[in-house]
């Protein structure tokens, strides 16, 4: 009996070539940019409010490190990041309540938040810039 149901297994799954619907990118990159504001996101948001903090000239000294333009994209990338899960959370909240489980419904839901996402990541982009 067990072999009937081994024979149906896939022999090699590919991952690579699987093409995922959009909802489950957007649920993935929520968890990668939950990560990415776990590890490296906090020490750096310590350690500039630290500079921020301990006197006038390491205030200084964080706004020398800000006018480098690899620093503002970076910063612009974790803003991103930062915006993405704020969405992607309010998204997957909605959906434990069990508003959009509706397949049509799930993928407007996912569009809006890389829409939104990405509008709110240019605005303060171009304030920051």
């Amino acid at each position: 009996m067990e072999a009937k149901f081994l024979n149906k297994r896939p022999k090699h799954l590919n991952l690579f070539k699987i093409s995922q619907p959009l909802p489950a990118i957007v649920s993935i990159m929520h968890r990668i940019s939950g990560v990415l504001l776990f590890f490296p996101g906090i020490p750096i948001l310590l350690y500039g409010l630290q500079l921020l903090l301990e006197s006038p000239e390491s205030f200084e000294i964080l706004q020398t490190v800000f006018q480098n333009p690899l620093v503002k994209l970076t910063a612009i990338f974790f803003i991103w990041v930062f915006l993405h899960h704020l969405c992607a959370g309010i998204r997957h909240l909605a959906l434990d309540l069990h508003y959009g489980i509706a397949l049509g419904q799930a993928r407007t839901s996912s569009q809006w938040v890389l829409a939104v996402s990405i509008l709110l990541t240019l605005t303060l982009g171009i304030v920051l810039w």
